[in-house]
């Protein structure tokens, strides 16, 4: 299909234009990871492939190879106005976007059926902007030493340390997986908190998932839910949470995954509307397809299914 191919060469060219000087730094580089995660045509496939060309530089020859490509997927001026769609998505996913960033949106406009190597340099000053943006909105989130990247290795951490110190068991865990499991309970969190509550049964609902999923203590699991829907009614960074879950999950496990959220949603009996639709969003997040989205909808009986 046309339209993913597209999707792939604009990214791609976005990237290199990112590192047009040779130089992002590690925050950079995930806030632009941040900004190309939400484009919802990128499959997981995808997102592999740009793996090779965010973490480094492109080099002068790469450049005019990604060029090519973009050329080749711009057959048609339908194809060109989506290409300014999705890099108008890029540009303002952070709501605010300066005159000189319309300026330059119009500029590679204008001149994007006619791709060279020029294009990096208005391109790298249009993505300036919105980088700096998300890596700001990361810095400055509530319990700025919260960095989603650290988020159990700070706060829960510190939690499981303080709990020992009182002759509570912990986490016996390698540390990858203790990210990945504070990852998993941040967005179990946020399905529990979709009504702005979170009753004792979805609760119990999350610390039974984290046990069974993880092989935990209830002790464990209990610290985990408490620290994960404590931040998740706060400013925590949703965009990296589901990226960097995303990362460090397999297909199957994220397929899986799904099951343990309709769990946590129906946890009180009833599956509402507004949980249906957060764990779609998710869903979506994560790259699975409607399709694995819906046959874990279906493993919920009909009568518990408000939708």
């Amino acid at each position: 299909m046309a339209r993913p191919r597209l999707i792939m060469a604009l990214a791609k060219v976005i990237i290199a234009a990112a590192w047009a000087d040779g130089q992002m730094t590690n925050e950079e580089i995930n806030s632009l990871k941040d900004l190309l995660f939400r484009m919802p045509e990128m499959s997981a496939r995808d997102w592999a492939a740009l793996d090779i060309y965010i973490d480094s530089p492109v080099s002068e020859a790469g450049r005019m190879r990604l060029v090519e490509e973009l050329k080749t997927a711009l057959s048609s001026p339908a194809d060109k106005t989506l290409a300014i769609s999705k890099l108008d998505e890029v540009v303002s996913a952070d709501g605010v976007v300066s005159e000189e960033e319309f300026a330059a949106i119009d500029e590679i406009g204008s001149a994007i059926g006619e791709v060279d190597v020029s294009i990096f340099g208005t391109l790298g000053r249009l993505l300036r902007g919105p980088v700096q943006r998300r890596s700001e909105a990361v810095t400055e989130a509530h319990n700025r030493e919260l960095y989603l990247e650290d988020f159990i290795k700070n706060r829960i951490f510190y939690n499981v340390r303080r709990r020992l110190a009182l002759g509570e068991s912990g986490l016996d865990l390698p540390e990858t997986e203790v990210r990945k499991l504070s990852l998993a309970g941040g967005l179990m969190a946020r399905v529990a908190y979709v009504d702005r509550d979170v009753g004792n049964s979805e609760f119990d609902a999350v610390v039974t998932a984290l046990q069974e999923n993880w092989d935990i203590s209830q002790e464990a699991a209990t610290l985990v839910a408490e620290v994960a829907i404590d931040e998740i009614s706060k400013d925590l960074d949703y965009y990296r949470l589901t990226r960097q879950f995303f990362e460090r999950t397999t297909e199957a496990e994220r397929v899986g995954f799904l099951d343990v959220l309709f769990a946590v949603a129906g946890a009180d009996g009833q599956l509402s509307y507004e949980e249906t639709e957060e764990i779609r969003t998710i869903s979506k997040m994560l790259k699975l397809t409607h399709r694995q989205f819906i046959d874990a909808k279906l493993k919920v009986p009909r009568q518990r299914r408000r939708t």
